[in-house]
């Protein structure tokens, strides 16, 4: 029988985002890292911590549990928690973040990466020609759910509207506004009603319709906050506006978000991909608690040492058990 024995070790991280919506990407390979919700907490604290909308965990499926049974379809688990420290099944802006994090740090060549979440698969396209850490991303997000929904409400101050409830791999309530200012401050979590609507929590999107083709929208994400953008967010409100007008597949849409623009291409199957840009801004090291297996240098996973793509220092070079490097910017020699 092994046991894992609880260390405090310097950690390598990235900083990424998707238009503008951030994330802080942990590279553990080999399924070491114990990341309770306190830790995702305090990482994600913009004040006092690194500061993210959510945290990234990039895992072999083979070395985590709750991915193993993947792990014959994808090498990569996203380990996705949302900033207050739970679970996400599911994040468009985060998995795009997390492909262009692994093909940069030369773990996965470009092209398209099957990578597995909570939700299940999810395919995400890398281009070959992709410049290093930035560039658009492209994810296929599977097909929209549309559960009735009949009486479920948003409500701001004195403002009501009807809301539309998407399934994207997580919930959605999408309302439709005259004004996105509407939405308020967006300081407290919109109330959703009725109260058994959505019993784990909802994601709103305050939706505008700019013209044919073209939203914009502000979010209130489960667990997080208002935040610049979010990929699931993008595609539910498409599949709420092509419901209201009862446009039919294929199409595309411009998303516009506080943080940037999003495209959505709905299939002649309903099917949906997510293009927008993704990039690693900036990398370092953290301290946290790293599970180190007791039967040594002896684990079934692998674990041998890999770097990133040049010597300039834009990523930590990481083996199993020691961590190197100083925070720097891609692109940027460290100094």
């Amino acid at each position: 029988m092994t046991t894992r024995v609880p260390d405090v070790t310097a950690h390598p991280f990235a900083k990424g985002h998707g238009a503008g919506n951030d994330f802080i990407v942990l590279p553990d390979p080999d399924g070491q890292l114990v990341l309770s919700a306190g830790d995702v907490t305090r990482l994600c604290d913009r004040r006092t911590g690194i500061g993210a909308d959510g945290i990234l965990r990039a895992v072999r499926c083979a070395a985590d549990p709750e991915a193993a049974a993947m792990a014959a379809q994808a090498e990569w688990f996203m380990d996705y928690r949302n900033a207050d420290g739970s679970n996400g099944a599911m994040c468009g802006n985060g998995i795009r973040v997390l492909a262009r994090y692994l093909v940069d740090a030369a773990l996965c060549l470009p092209g398209t990466l099957p990578i597995a979440t909570r939700a299940g698969i999810r395919r995400v396209h890398v281009p070959h020609r992709s410049p290093a850490f930035q560039g658009p991303v492209t994810v296929s997000m599977g097909h929209p759910e549309l559960p009735d929904t009949a009486g479920a409400e948003v409500a701001v101050a004195e403002r009501r509207w009807a809301a539309c409830h998407v399934d994207m791999g997580n919930p959605h309530a999408v309302v439709f506004v005259d004004d996105l200012a509407h939405a308020g401050d967006l300081r407290a979590s919109p109330t959703v009603g009725p109260a058994d609507a959505y019993p784990l929590g909802v994601t709103v999107e305050f939706v505008v319709d700019r013209g044919p083709g073209h939203l914009a929208l502000r979010v209130h994400e489960r667990g997080v906050g208002e935040t610049q953008a979010c990929g699931t967010g993008a595609c539910a409100a498409v599949a709420a506006a092509m419901r209201r007008a009862a446009r039919p597949a294929p199409a595309h849409y411009i998303v516009d978000a506080p943080g940037g623009r999003l495209s959505v291409e709905v299939l002649p199957d309903g099917a949906m991909k997510l293009t927008g840009p993704a990039a690693i801004v900036a990398q370092g090291t953290t301290g946290l608690t790293l599970s180190r297996s007791a039967w040594g240098t002896d684990s079934p996973y692998p674990q041998s040492p890999r770097t990133g793509p040049d010597s300039t220092g834009a990523y930590v070079a990481y083996s199993r058990n020691s961590y190197s490097g100083i925070v720097s910017t891609p692109g940027h020699t460290p100094m």
